[in-house]
C-alpha cells in the first residue's frame, strides 16, 4: 500500500460524530483515506443534537473530487 501524503485536506462532509464516522467509513471502504476532526467534541456533547458543533470529515486535496462523489451518492 503506497503511503499518502495530507499535505492539503479538504472537507469533503460534515455532521454529527456518528454521521461523520459513517461517511468516513463509506469513503474508505471506496479506496479514499479520510480522517475526522473536532470528533472529541462531538464525544463532548451528546450525540443527539447539534450543540456542540460539527464533525468534518477530511480527505487529501487529491482525492477530494472522487471522495464528493462517494458523498453525493450516499445523500442521494
Amino acid at each position: 500500500m503506497e503511503a499518502k501524503s495530507y499535505d492539503s485536506l479538504v472537507e469533503v462532509y460534515r455532521g454529527s460524530l456518528w454521521e461523520a464516522e459513517l461517511m468516513k467509513g463509506l469513503l474508505e471502504s471506496a479506496g479514499v483515506s479520510a480522517m475526522l476532526k473536532d470528533e472529541t467534541l462531538g464525544l463532548i456533547t451528546s450525540p443527539y443534537n447539534e450543540v456542540g458543533g460539527q464533525v468534518l470529515v477530511l480527505v487529501n486535496k487529491e482525492e477530494e473530487v472522487y471522495a464528493r462523489k462517494v458523498v453525493e451518492r450516499r445523500q442521494a
